[in-house]
């Protein structure tokens, strides 16, 4: 019976459907026989440099001029590819053979290079670096799709305008306006305030909500421990101010959670990591686990907050500056968001001159001006002594890919610190700080271009 091996290098040679589905996918060090692995190699040259089928005279040809086999290699391998003939065989079930074999191998391969790192046999990759690469193994696969046709694929655009995208929505009207409806997926979401002004207040609020609409939240503090960010939660969702939650009764607080969850299908896992010691690959190892472990996987992730995680990229103790360090962490995490396919929301600190500022800007982001310039939305949460004595917070936005930044550029939500809560509020009573309080509506009539010359009679 033809081994797998043979029956692809031979329709590698005859079969150019066949050459050109598969050739982008098939590396040589999936070939165990040396033989077969060079005559793959010289197949894949050929191809690279003419862009057409080879012959089997072509490649004895290009055998015989390498320098790395003897003359007995050379007889062997000529006289292997002299075997090849041209034979049908079914087109679907060819890709899938292969394919399946190109994922076996690739699975193998990436066992053999694991349990070389757990040995401490590599010296440029750690043991970090094993659950990406069986990761990358189990998704070798044959995508056929290199890019989106303008012209051909018009119903596919069409089909896309019209469908709804799925959001994660908030429970304040106003960021609802901002976001056009929620925050979608595969998306970097951050809050810019300055120390003590409610960073995580407005994560746990935005958690809080979301588990209320029965899904999964999954939220990563490296700034405070996971009980207190629990007992956040529980001021919240509990209706208890955080100040007399270890005042209540056992049985109360049995009576209130038990009443929580009959509410909600969602669950949310906290989950605590010490300062700037982890990066996206130990978010996606957990996201891992929890899968595993828990059957476990989040609609949304909080992660509190961004400058003090760790890069994946670069070490801890590198020269490298600030200002591609944070970039780097900003862009592994929204990577992170891309392949788990979920909304990520994270925070950073202001500046010490946009720390007291009552009108706070892109350009007082601390550290790194790259981190707005990854994010999707970015805004800024400002506090003011007669703010504080309204109860209330004023939010700016800085940067919003989802709909225009101009329209409602500032707005006020009420804060309750004590429930560590937000809720909508009345603009109309702050139209001195709100220069762009009011609500825009979108008319298309008022977007279509003036015809200069209209009227005008000849």
């Amino acid at each position: 019976m033809e081994k797998v091996e043979v029956l692809i290098l031979r329709n590698l040679l005859y079969n150019e459907d066949y050459l050109r589905k598969v050739i982008p996918f098939i590396k040589e060090d999936y070939f165990e026989d040396s033989q077969q692995k060079i005559v793959f190699e010289e197949i894949f040259n050929f191809v690279q440099e003419y862009n057409q089928l080879t012959t089997k005279e072509v490649l004895c040809i290009e055998v015989e001029k390498r320098q790395d086999i003897n003359d007995s290699t050379f007889k062997e391998i000529t006289k292997f590819i002299n075997l090849f003939e041209d034979v049908p065989t079914d087109f679907q079930w060819l890709i899938d053979t292969t394919e399946k074999w190109c994922r076996d191998r690739a699975i193998y391969l990436a066992l053999m290079e694991s349990i070389a790192l757990a040995d401490g046999k590599d010296q440029k990759k750690g043991r970090d670096a094993i659950p990406s690469i069986l990761s990358d193994a189990l998704a070798v696969s044959f995508d056929t799709h290199v890019g989106h046709d303008y012209l051909q694929d018009y119903e596919e655009r069409y089909e896309l305008y019209h469908r709804k995208e799925e959001k994660i929505e908030f429970d304040l009207e106003y960021f609802n306006k901002i976001t056009k409806g929620g925050i979608p997926n595969k998306t970097l979401n951050i809050a810019l305030a300055g120390t003590g002004v409610g960073k995580s207040l407005f994560m746990c609020n935005v958690a809080s909500s979301v588990l209320l609409q029965g899904r999964n939240v999954l939220y990563i503090t490296m700034e405070m421990a996971e009980e207190k960010i629990a007992e956040r939660i529980d001021a919240n969702l509990l209706n208890i101010p955080i100040q007399e939650i270890g005042d209540i009764p056992k049985v109360m607080f049995e009576s209130k959670v038990n009443n929580l969850a009959k509410k909600t299908q969602g669950q949310l896992i906290i989950k605590e990591y010490p300062t700037a010691s982890a990066h996206s690959g130990h978010f996606r190892a957990l996201l891992n686990e929890l899968a595993l472990k828990k059957s476990f996987r989040p609609d949304i992730i909080f992660i509190d907050y961004l400058n003090i995680c760790a890069s994946e990229r670069y070490r801890g103790n590198s020269t490298v500056n600030s200002y591609s360090y944070i970039k780097a962490i900003a862009e592994e995490i929204r990577g992170l968001a891309v392949e788990a396919n979920v909304p990520i929301i994270s925070a950073t600190q202001t500046t010490r001159s946009g720390y007291g500022s009552s009108d706070v800007e892109l350009t007082d982001t601390s550290e790194s001006f790259g981190l707005p310039a990854t994010a999707d939305l970015m805004f800024a949460l400002i506090s003011t002594e007669d703010l504080e004595g309204l109860g209330q917070i004023l939010v700016k936005q800085l940067k919003n890919r989802y709909n225009d930044p101009t329209i409602l550029k500032r707005f006020v939500i009420g804060i309750d610190r004590a429930k560590m809560r937000l809720y909508d509020c009345e603009q109309s009573a702050q139209a001195d700080i709100l220069d762009n309080g009011k609500e825009e509506e979108y008319d298309y009539e008022e977007t279509k271009p003036k015809k200069t010359f209209e009227g005008f009679k000849f």
